[in-house]
């Protein structure tokens, strides 16, 4: 595991540190997601998506209802989940997802010069690497 979180964020992962308490978003930045964060039955960071779409895209984040445990949110991290699976990783990262009637952007591609807007979501993208939760 230390080679992957080496080359995927600069640093070797701390085991040590893995069962903590989950922390605001702001402690993650080092690249290191909170196990506790993981939604083990639709394989997402529930902490690192709501913070992804709350800052890019506020009101798709609203109307998911990310910050709660409902069948809205539940539904649609099923379809994410089923389209991770359907069309891969790679490519809902670079199409995104539609969930009727929203479209959501999960990556920001790195922006030409002199598009400041484009260049702050690229800023905002993350990438954290969560070990295994037992």
């Amino acid at each position: 595991m230390r080679p992957i979180c080496t080359a995927l964020v600069g640093h070797p992962c701390d085991p040590a540190n893995d069962c903590r308490t989950p922390e605001p978003l702001t402690t993650s930045v080092d690249g290191k997601g909170i196990p506790g964060d993981h939604d083990r039955e639709f394989c997402v960071d529930r902490t690192q998506l709501g913070a992804l779409l709350s800052t890019t895209q506020s009101e798709v984040a609203e109307a998911l209802a990310l910050n709660e445990n409902c069948p809205v949110r539940r539904n649609f991290v099923a379809r994410l989940k089923g389209q991770v699976s359907e069309r891969g990783t790679i490519d809902v990262l670079r199409h995104g997802v539609r969930y009727v009637p929203l479209r959501l952007d999960l990556f920001h591609r790195k922006p030409s010069a002199g598009n400041p807007e484009s260049h702050e979501l690229f800023e905002r993208n993350h990438c954290t690497v969560t070990r295994q939760p037992r």
